[in-house]
C-alpha cells in the first residue's frame, strides 16, 4: 500500500535495538552537517558539530553556502567553513564538500546571494547559460574559489556539485537548472581540481505516484539521478520512502513506499544502472530527517515521527546495501 493514514507522532520504543542490521562490508558510514538546521533548533553550530564528531563514523559532508560566504559582492568570508574543516580534520575524518553553487543540501536548499540574483527565478522556467549569464558567472567564480582554496586539504575526498541539480525544489519551486548550466559549473570545478571525484545526487522515487510526477516534471532533460549517472564520478541517492501529504488532526496521510514493490523495483533498476556504468554509488541522504507536514521543531521528547522512527532508518540502511 502506498497511501497510509497514520498518527504522525507515536511513542518512541526500543524496537530498533532488536532490528537486524545488514553487514556493511567496505561501505563507509557518514553524516551530513547542516548548520542552518542546528541554528533553527536553537543549537550552537560549533558545539553541535563538535558533539557529532565524537561519534565513530569516518565520513562527513559539509556545505559551502554561497550566501553565507559571499554575503556582499567582493567580500569572501570562509572563516566558518575553515573552522568546520579544521574541526573535522582534528577528529580524523574525511570530507565530501558540497560547493553548490545555486543549490546546497539543507532546507531551503537555494543559497544564491541577492547581488547575483536581483529577481527571483521564474517559476516553470529552465535556468540556462543564455537566460542567466550573470548567475552562471557568479556560480563559476564561487565554485572555482572554493575548490581552489581547499584542494590541498587531504581530508577532502570528493566534491559535491549542486544538490539534486536539475530537479525542481519539491512543490515549492518549479524552476529548474538547465543541463548546460550544470555542465558549465562542472567544467569550472574540474578545471580547479581535476584530481578528485565529483559526486552529484538525485531523489529516488519510491512510489508510483512520485515516480510519474518526477518523470513528467523533468521529462525534457532527465531527472537529477540520470544527470548524475551521466556526468558524475559518484552518484548520490537521496532516499526518502515516507512523505507526509496532509494532516488531519493527529493523523497524517502519507505516501509510504518503504516496503512496496514499486520501491524495490526502482531501487534495483537505479542501483543496477549506476553500477552498470562503472560509477560509484552512495546514499547521500537516507530520511534521517522527518518528512512531516510540519518538521520544525522536531517531535516531542519520547516520541517519534511516523516518517522516520529509528527502526525505519535501519530498514532504509538495509535496503540501500542490498
Amino acid at each position: 500500500m502506498e497511501l497510509r493514514l497514520e498518527r504522525s507522532s507515536r511513542p518512541l520504543t526500543q524496537a530498533w535495538s532488536t532490528h537486524p542490521v545488514e553487514p556493511r562490508g567496505s561501505t563507509m558510514l557518514g553524516i551530513s552537517f547542516r548548520p542552518l538546521q542546528a541554528a533553527a533548533l536553537g543549537l550552537d553550530e560549533r558545539a553541535t558539530l563538535r558533539s557529532l564528531l565524537d561519534y565513530p563514523y569516518p565520513l562527513i559532508r559539509l556545505g559551502a553556502y554561497w550566501n553565507r560566504i559571499e554575503a556582499e559582492l567582493g567580500k569572501f568570508d570562509t572563516a566558518e567553513l575553515d573552522w568546520q574543516i579544521g574541526a573535522v580534520e582534528r577528529a580524523g575524518k574525511q570530507i565530501i564538500l558540497a560547493v553548490g553553487a545555486v543549490k546546497t543540501f539543507g532546507y531551503p536548499e537555494v543559497f544564491v546571494p541577492s547581488h547575483w540574483l536581483a529577481q527571483p527565478l521564474r517559476e516553470g522556467s529552465l535556468v540556462q547559460p543564455a537566460s542567466h549569464p550573470a548567475l552562471l558567472s557568479g556560480a563559476e567564480q564561487f565554485i572555482s574559489r572554493i575548490v581552489t582554496r581547499y584542494r590541498d586539504r587531504q581530508s577532502i575526498v570528493a566534491w559535491q556539485l549542486e544538490h539534486e541539480a536539475v530537479d525542481p525544489l519539491g512543490v515549492e519551486h518549479s524552476w529548474r537548472l538547465g543541463l548546460p548550466f550544470v555542465e558549465r559549473e562542472l567544467q569550472a570545478l574540474r578545471a580547479a581540481d581535476p584530481s578528485r571525484p565529483v559526486m552529484m545526487n538525485g531523489f529516488l522515487p519510491t512510489s508510483s505516484v512520485v515516480r510519474i510526477s518526477q518523470w513528467w516534471r523533468t521529462r525534457d532533460q532527465g531527472d537529477s539521478l540520470a544527470v548524475a549517472a551521466s556526468l558524475a564520478d559518484i552518484v548520490g541517492i537521496d532516499y526518502y520512502p515516507r512523505t507526509a501529504l496532509r494532516g488531519f488532526g493527529d493523523r497524517t496521510l502519507y505516501l509510504d513506499g518503504a516496503d512496496g514493490r514499486s520501491a524495490r523495483t526502482t531501487r534495483k533498476q537505479v542501483f543496477g544502472s549506476v553500477r552498470g556504468r562503472g560509477k560509484r554509488l552512495m546514499i547521500s541522504e537516507g530520511q534521517a530527517e522527518p518528512w512531516e507536514t510540519t518538521t520544525v521543531p522536531p517531535n516531542p521528547e519520547g516520541r517519534a515521527s511516523y516518517s522516520c522512527p529509528p527502526e525505519q532508518l535501519i530498514s532504509n540502511y538495509n535496503a540501500a546495501l542490498r
